[in-house]
């Protein structure tokens, strides 16, 4: 029997909570605190308890795309929305460096989660019940970051007309997540370095030394070793955030997620704009697993939040204009030099070094075997190292 779309059932018969005030995380201990720098960005929102995401089947699912089948494993981590083998061999890597308080970097496309990651990190850790910071080093200007970091003293600067406490002495004895670590500023990075190294540091305008015990998470989207070569980043530094990289993969790479998540937004906008809807049509769903997603979850979450809008009826109103040309003709989606150098080089991989003809890596990637080399040999990627 042919199937018209995919089924939402029973979406707003829960308990009397709204999905849009969901915890994004597992339930904390009130004296564990959290001190943010903004609000809570949509990367985190791509996240709910299992209990809130696992939708009961009903006679109106479908055969094809049953919310049963689909939403069984969505969050059985730390509140992660997904079931793709990439997000499982990720969160291995999670559970397997959480206890040991080692310095962990995240590395990943902006819209990933990598935030969400790091919270994960720190809920199971040994400083659970202590304090997680949040500093987000590319929305706080250069100016301020040193004091918003270290903290400074009364009249250390014009418009110093009291003390501050560092985002870093208020993580002691718990964990500090550094965002866009690749934003700091080079005159501030042995600072940095310093704390990691001795977990020490001065104020600004104070002679005094100050001793922290934290727990460090880093995360970028930056290139840092391409960094170091142009002179943007210490090298030493790099190193010591490099204890424990963290690949977090982007949204394309996870395709068998996006109906869970897809799902996920759906209630959550409905319930908040107090919508009934129930299901999504097939052929939509069908663009949204094929698209590569150069915005990631961020992408998805406001094309989901701009469909429940447009929403009149029981069916999502997915509207996709921007993927009908290239749902089935993807092509290379736009990635930062990080991101492409590790597609290159996994694609050859696989090709066991072979860039032209009809298996090759460029035909797989979409674009003409010139173009792959030049790419490569910028990069200086050599496909005889790959067979």
């Amino acid at each position: 029997m042919a199937s018209t779309g995919f089924a939402f059932s029973d979406v707003h018969r829960r308990d009397s909570r709204s999905t849009s005030d969901l915890p994004l995380t597992q339930e904390r201990d009130p004296s564990q605190r959290l001190v943010d720098d903004e609000r809570p960005s949509c990367e985190e929102s791509a996240s709910v308890p299992a209990r809130e995401t696992t939708v009961p089947p009903s006679s109106t699912v479908n055969e094809d795309l049953s919310l049963g089948e689909n939403s069984g494993a969505v969050a059985d981590f730390e509140g992660i929305v997904g079931q793709s083998l990439a997000r499982g061999q990720m969160l291995q890597l999670v559970e397997t460096v959480a206890t040991s308080g080692s310095t962990v970097l995240l590395l990943g496309e902006t819209g990933t989660g990598k935030e969400l990651i790091a919270r994960a990190v720190h809920d199971r850790s040994r400083r659970k019940d202590r304090t997680l910071v949040k500093v987000n080093c590319a929305a706080i200007p250069t100016g301020l970051l040193e004091s918003e970091l270290f903290g400074h003293e009364r009249g250390a600067f014009t418009g110093a007309i009291t003390q501050k406490i560092g985002r870093l002495e208020l993580a002691n004895q718990g964990t500090v997540f550094l965002d866009e670590v690749g934003d700091i500023p080079l005159e501030l990075q042995p600072k940095l370095l310093r704390v990691l190294q001795d977990g020490e540091f001065e104020c600004l305008g104070s002679t005094r030394t100050k001793k922290v015990d934290i727990r460090l998470v880093a995360a970028t989207n930056r290139d840092l070793y391409r960094m170091i070569e142009d002179r943007q980043f210490r090298s030493d530094l790099y190193y010591r955030l490099n204890v424990f990289p963290i690949r977090v993969p982007p949204l394309r790479e996870r395709p068998e997620d996006i109906p869970l998540l897809v799902q996920y937004f759906t209630q959550k906008y409905a319930s908040r704009m107090q919508k009934r809807i129930e299901s999504i049509p097939q052929a939509a769903m069908r663009k949204l697993t094929r698209w590569h997603w150069p915005g990631n979850i961020r992408e998805l979450q406001n094309l989901v939040e701009r469909a429940v809008i447009l929403t009149r009826g029981s069916t999502l109103a997915m509207s996709v204009p921007e993927l009908e040309n290239s749902a089935g003709n993807l092509g290379p989606a736009r990635f930062n030099n990080f991101d492409e150098q590790d597609r290159i080089v996994r694609i050859l991989k696989e090709t066991k070094g072979q860039v032209g003809g009809p298996n090759g890596a460029a035909a797989r990637m979409g674009v003409k075997r010139t173009t792959l080399l030049t790419r490569m040999n910028k990069m200086g990627i050599d496909p005889r190292k790959m067979s």
